[in-house]
């Protein structure tokens, strides 16, 4: 079985295990925010952070004109809330002076603001926009690695390598299942081998039996 193979495979299994997730808003500027707050947090303070500052600052122009010591106390669940809070308040006021209040609908573009790397602005291209990129977290890295699909040292070659293996109608489910599968069956430490679904296909498994 090659790479690509495994990878569809992959997602077969994960799909009969796992729901893919939809996101109630598909707003572009709330996903991008949304993702900023989730870095180094878990799920449900991101959900709570995110609920509560779009319940009091519905958009962006009401976002960039709040007063910052607010932002910060909304977002708190979120954690780093002093720095997300202005790194927040500075990508806003960009996109409104640099792209008319609109979150620009291409990686490269997305990259250019301050503290968006190819992860966060390939989450705003599949969440948001529903177009095919494949964010890569620290989920997707060390699962790819592990199963064998990749042999990479940073999530931006981890990135080009799936690009290379796993068909483009298959990107957009990738991340998503494998975030799923990474926090409840294939864990950094004491993955559960013993349940996984994915151990026929698993070089990391196969290795150690």
């Amino acid at each position: 079985m090659n790479k690509e193979e495994r990878v569809i495979k992959l997602i077969e299994e994960l799909e009969s295990v796992f729901t893919i997730r939809t996101f109630l808003d598909h707003d572009p500027y709330k996903v991008l925010i949304r993702t900023i707050l989730s870095q180094r947090t878990r799920d449900e303070n991101t959900d709570q952070a995110t609920n509560n500052l779009f319940s009091k600052y519905p958009d962006i122009y009401a976002v960039v004109d709040a007063p910052i010591d607010d932002v910060k106390e909304l977002i708190r669940p979120a954690g780093f809330y002093n720095v997300k809070a202005a790194r927040i308040q500075e990508v806003s006021q960009i996109l409104i002076d640099q792209y008319g209040g609109e979150v620009p609908d291409t990686v490269e573009e997305m990259v250019k603001l301050p503290g968006v790397g190819r992860k966060t602005a390939n989450c705003v291209m599949v969440f948001a926009f529903e177009l095919p990129a494949i964010p890569v977290d620290t989920h997707v890295h060390r699962i790819s690695n592990r199963l064998g699909l990749v042999d990479t040292k940073n999530p931006e070659d981890t990135e080009v390598e799936l690009c290379k293996i796993a068909p483009e109608e298959l990107w957009i489910k990738l991340n998503d299942l494998m975030v799923q599968f990474g926090q409840n069956i294939c864990k950094p430490i004491g993955p559960q081998c013993e349940i996984c679904p994915c151990t026929d296909i698993c070089d990391y498994f196969n290795d150690n039996i």
